[in-house]
């Protein structure tokens, strides 16, 4: 009787361009980078796959280096995952690497961080190139005036003002770690990392502070926004295509590239 094979888990490192996608999560009737991951992936194993990923994106937002592991029984190099599964994915998708790890590594749970970048272009007409990579604002932004508002975010906090209706989260509690506003030429660029994030949170604290780099609002208004906790009272959800969701973090006991650890 043949001894079983031992089950392995890879974590991977997969670049996305999410315009063409309705988000990571595998829907039936939708085309999502999830589906795409486990099809090539499955072809590689000649075996069904399925993953977990660090933390899941709306459709039309990006990722850099999204994180995600699965489990498997079919014995492959790190580099036969990596090149097999970029073989079968659409351009718009690349793993970027592949590592072997530790069966209590968990994309998800294991993080003790996630970034995201949020850039949008400050000027009077709107972008042709580009356009799916970022939003337009056409009035002038004052960055310093939205960074200084934005650090009152800072720490762990109720975060239910930023919170979309439909999250599932258990709880609005969340630590945020970093933010920072700052100008480069005509972008402006939202900056944030925080231990977790909520349906939507980045999209509508950037939503949040377009209304002060603007004038329309005092900088104390982001706080008075945290402290109220309510949702119909704070800027409208900033447009999807400007968020890129750099990578999560992870401790150094896991093994993973440097680009994702701690």
């Amino acid at each position: 009787m043949a001894r079983p094979r031992p089950t392995m888990r890879i974590a991977l490192g997969i670049e996305y361009d999410g315009s063409r996608f309705h988000g990571w999560q595998r829907l039936s009737h939708a085309s999502t980078v999830q589906a795409e991951v486990e099809a090539a992936l499955g072809f590689v194993a000649a075996a069904p796959i399925a993953v977990q990923c660090a933390g899941r994106t709306d459709a039309g937002v990006h990722a850099v280096c999204q994180v995600a592991h699965f489990d498997t029984d079919a014995q492959r190099p790190p580099r036969g995952w990596m090149m097999g599964a970029n073989s079968r994915l659409p351009h718009a998708i690349t793993v970027r690497w592949a590592v072997p790890v530790d069966a209590g590594f968990s994309a998800r749970h294991s993080a003790r961080a996630r970034r995201y970048s949020y850039r949008i272009l400050n000027r009077p007409v709107r972008p042709s190139l580009q356009r799916d990579y970022l939003t337009w604002e056409r009035l002038p932004l004052d960055a310093q005036a939205m960074h200084r508002a934005a650090q009152a975010l800072l720490g762990e906090h109720d975060f239910s003002a930023f919170r979309a209706a439909q999250c599932q989260a258990t709880h609005a509690r969340r630590e945020m770690q970093r933010i920072a506003v700052h100008r480069l030429g005509e972008e402006v660029v939202v900056d944030v990392q925080a231990n977790a994030f909520l349906h939507h949170m980045v999209r509508n604290i950037v939503g949040s502070l377009l209304p002060i780099g603007r004038g329309e609002k005092p900088e104390t208004w982001m706080g008075e926004l945290l402290h109220g906790r309510d949702r119909t009272r704070a800027g409208p959800t900033a447009l999807a295509q400007g968020l890129t969701f750099i990578g999560p973090l992870y401790p150094e006991q896991w093994g993973l590239p440097a680009e994702v650890t701690l």
